[in-house]
This record gives structure tokens, sequence and C-alpha cells, in this order.
């Protein structure tokens, strides 16, 4: 009785299978309707009470999954923090015994290449005002 729709290729062909489905809704409340009142208002009451049965269990699930879908982010937080401590906690570790065997830090290597490159300079610099090879110096 259900139809399985297949994934729509645009944005109309989802309206349109959303159109059909909501017209067969109808249709069959319709049929329903027209059922309970050939067979009298005991199955009229029948269909109703399914019908606020079916509504209240649909409300409990809403309910249920909210619950979950809270519970669940408040996990994802708490984990979250938990993953954030310990890898700070991994950080410091590390980085103590890279200080104990004496290993630079990303700041010692930072004040090297720049001492490096202020040597590069001072060569350069000495180097433009030697004399060209092959002229003696008189």
């Amino acid at each position: 009785m259900t139809k399985k729709l297949s994934a729509p290729d645009d944005d109309e062909a989802l309206a349109q299978a959303v159109r059909a489905s909501a017209k067969q809704i109808w249709q069959a409340g319709l049929g329903a309707f027209a059922k309970a009142q050939k067979e009298g208002g005991t199955s009229f009451t029948r269909l109703v009470r399914d019908g606020s049965e079916l509504q209240r269990y649909a409300r409990e699930v809403e309910d249920a999954t909210d619950t979950v879908g809270r519970s669940a982010e408040r996990a994802k937080r708490r984990g979250t923090n938990s993953w954030n401590q310990l890898e700070q906690v991994f950080e410091e570790r590390v980085a103590r015994a890279l200080a104990r065997i004496g290993a630079p830090v990303a700041a010692d290597v930072e004040a090297l290449q720049g001492r490096v490159a202020e040597l590069e300079a001072q060569v350069a610099e000495l180097a433009r005002r030697l004399p060209p090879a092959g002229e003696s110096a008189g």
C-alpha cells in the first residue's frame, strides 16, 4: 500500500512527490470516513480512538527522540572536554620530556633562524665590499 519514493533529482520532483503523497493520504482518510459512515458510529469511534492512540504514540516517540538528542549533545560536550584535557596533559608531558633531553623548542628554532638571517646579511655586506677576484689590494 505504501509507495517508496526514489531520490528526486530536483526540487520540483520532490514537490510533486509530496503533493501526490498528500493527495493519497487525503483520499485514504476520505475512504476511511466513508466506510465508517456506512458501517455505523462504532466503526467511526474506533477509527478516532485508533487515530488518537497513534497520535499519542507519535508524541511519545518525538519526546523520547528529543530526550535522546539532548543526552547525546551533553555526552558529546563532556567527551570533547575530556579529549581537550587529555590533549593538554599529553602536550605538557611531551614538552617536559623534550626539555629534559635538551631538544630545542619552537622559540629556540625561530631565534636561531633569525640569527642565521642576520649573519647571512652581514656576509653578503662583507662580500659586496671585497674587491672583485683578480684585483690586488693596493
